[in-house]
């Protein structure tokens, strides 16, 4: 198989190229700075067509996971670039593939779990779920994330592939024990003492190990009758309490300093980010995985929190 991924330079990417280069099948990545790697890449902005059509062309799946991190301050200058990495590509990728004479049979395509409303009440599964949008109180922070989600989905299946199934997948922090991703963060926190819950610790944490981040995703490459939305997210969230509880436990800490708001408010400043990547609460569940017949490896926090950082300890002896 013959797999494209656009944006594939970033901790998810990583992922899934390291994962289908294992398992034998052609990959191709496109980055804005290529650089060597065990896969092809190849270079191109999100924004003008290139050498990189004759890429898509000849691919069987593409991966688009373009966009500019969201691990920074919204100033306006930022806001822009996370907005329009996300829309112009896929646009662009919407041209591309209409045009072409052979186009992949599927494209799926990069959303975020944060689409849906803060959620303490109930769980948010793709058939259910609310979507946010100017919930009174929400920081305009928050509902910036949201319209850059909408907007983003609306980019991606405002133009008809006939002969390409398109699918966008709202995912979850997938949590991987490689340096620099989410996980890394949050161990951080327990390594320094700092792993009590973050703020009141009500606000749920939704989360889906990268094993079976990839097991999703071939499922979805298997499964033609799966198109639309679909949730990537273990089926078990949990509130931020006790997500950390459990990785404080995993770790074998004893050590809990909460996290107060105003603290990580600072915090954020300080780290140039923003407050809302651990604040907002995410109830996502993955509805369509379960009625297709999805088994997670890791459904559970602490099985997944124990084997991350097992795997975490043997890469940083």
């Amino acid at each position: 198989m013959k797999i494209l991924i656009p944006g594939g330079s970033g901790q998810v990417g990583n992922i899934l190229a390291r994962h289908f280069h294992e398992q034998g099948h052609t990959v191709t990545v496109l980055s804005r700075s290529p650089r060597p790697a065990p896969w092809r890449e190849v270079v191109w902005d999100g924004t003008n067509e290139g050498d990189w059509i004759r890429d898509l062309e000849a691919s069987d799946v593409c991966l688009n996971l373009a966009g500019r991190s969201v691990n920074c301050r919204y100033t306006a200058a930022n806001r822009r670039a996370i907005y329009e990495s996300r829309i112009q590509s896929t646009l662009l990728l919407n041209c591309a593939i209409g045009a072409l004479k052979r186009p992949p049979r599927l494209w799926v395509n990069a959303s975020t779990a944060t689409i849906y409303r803060h959620s303490l009440d109930r769980a948010m599964d793709e058939r259910t779920g609310e979507l946010g949008g100017n919930e009174p109180g929400a920081p305009d922070t928050w509902n910036f994330s949201i319209d850059v989600a909408k907007k983003w989905e609306q980019a991606f299946f405002c133009a008809a592939t006939p002969r390409t199934r398109k699918v966008a997948i709202r995912s979850a922090m997938t949590f991987s024990p490689d340096g620099g991703g989410v996980f890394d963060a949050f161990l951080g926190l327990v390594r320094h003492g700092f792993g009590g819950p973050q703020g009141s610790g009500d606000q749920f944490v939704s989360w889906i190990h990268e094993t079976d981040f990839v097991r999703a995703i071939e499922l979805l490459v298997a499964r033609e009758d799966l198109d639309g939305v679909v949730n990537l997210a273990a089926p078990n969230p949990l509130p931020n309490s006790q997500f950390m509880r459990e990785l404080r436990t995993a770790y074998g800490s004893r050590i809990a300093l909460p996290t107060l708001g105003w603290m990580i408010e600072i915090g954020a400043w300080l780290m140039r980010t923003e407050s809302e990547l651990i604040l907002k609460s995410r109830r996502v569940v993955p509805g369509r995985l379960l009625e297709a017949g999805f088994s997670f490896a890791f459904p559970d926090w602490p099985g997944a929190a124990r084997d991350l950082v097992a795997r975490w300890r043997k890469v940083n002896r």
